[in-house]
């Protein structure tokens, strides 16, 4: 019964220490900018297809360390390029206006990449290299998977750079000064567009290491891969607080121990409707989400504005 519940302890933290990345790309974005990306997931999508094209074409001419490193940076790459597509198409020129329009144009980019992408591999169902060919570990009645391991040394290094990065740089500094004032950061200086860029790209390369992650451990990639993604990371975002970055890592682990002790308790059936079932019992109680405020801002269009 104990090795039951510390095994699905460790299943739900690796399943979230993914998620909380997905999350906190989507964090930084909503962060700085205010306004939601829902082609998030797409790009995503189209690093892992990347990857899962250079196992295709690579075969077995490469070792399968070699091929999954390389599938590895070509996914975190591909996912921050697109990223940068779709802030240059979708929000730099709806900058200052409307929100509404920035995610509607978003939205239509979301339906031109995942088209693209199957355009690259026509396959429902695409393989992804593994990057550990190890067996399972055995330890006091627990399975410790490789890639579990792997899941959390990456997402604890990624969290912990960006910390350091956001605290300790002056990017960092820039960027929270933009997302609290765009008036102040105008007025100290701060290049709002250039900050706005970096950011983008960072929150789209952050979120291709956390999609990295899954298809490592799933070993394929799919076309629903796209809307998984978006509705994981923007969940994880949600239970945490908006703009919080570290309420949309707790988002994230938070999110992947419930489905994991959902699934345990019921069956893989209901395990997205009680994730679901929580995000709607934590906005009705706490609407901010954990890290968040409760109450609405009443000043944040006026603040759009400056």
């Amino acid at each position: 019964m104990v090795a039951d519940i510390l095994q699905t302890l460790i299943n739900g933290l690796s399943a979230g220490a993914a998620y909380a990345l997905l999350g906190v790309g989507f964090t930084l974005m909503f962060g700085v900018m205010r306004r939601l990306n829902l082609s998030y997931g797409a790009t995503l999508m189209f690093g892992g297809y990347l990857g899962a094209l250079l196992a295709a074409k690579a075969g077995s001419a490469l070792p399968g360390g070699v091929l999954a490193l390389l599938a590895a940076i070509v996914t975190v790459a591909g996912a921050a390029l697109a990223g940068l597509y779709v802030e240059r198409l979708c929000f730099a020129p709806l900058r200052g206006r409307s929100g509404v329009a920035a995610m509607v144009s978003s939205f239509a980019v979301w339906m031109q990449i995942e088209e693209l992408t199957g355009l690259l591999l026509p396959l429902h169902t695409n393989r992804y290299p593994a990057p550990i060919d190890l067996a399972s570990i055995d330890v006091a009645g627990l399975t410790l998977r490789p890639e579990h391991l792997l899941t959390f040394a990456v997402a604890a290094i990624a969290a912990l750079l960006l910390h350091r990065l956001l605290t300790r740089s002056r990017f960092g500094l820039a960027l929270r000064t933009l997302s609290d004032s765009e008036a102040a950061a105008q007025a100290v200086g701060i290049d709002a567009r250039r900050i706005t860029l970096l950011a983008f790209l960072l929150a789209s390369a952050l979120g291709g290491v956390g999609a990295w992650l899954v298809l490592a451990a799933d070993q394929q990639v799919t076309p629903m891969f796209g809307m998984w993604s978006t509705m994981k990371g923007l969940v994880a975002m949600m239970l945490g607080g908006l703009g919080s970055i570290p309420g949309a890592v707790a988002g994230g682990l938070l999110l992947g121990l419930v489905e994991a002790s959902s699934q345990a308790l019921f069956g893989p059936q209901v395990r997205e409707l009680v994730a679901y079932g929580l995000l709607f019992v934590v906005l009705v109680v706490r609407p901010g989400g954990l890290y968040g405020r409760a109450e609405v801002d009443l000043d944040l269009a006026a603040r759009e504005r400056l």
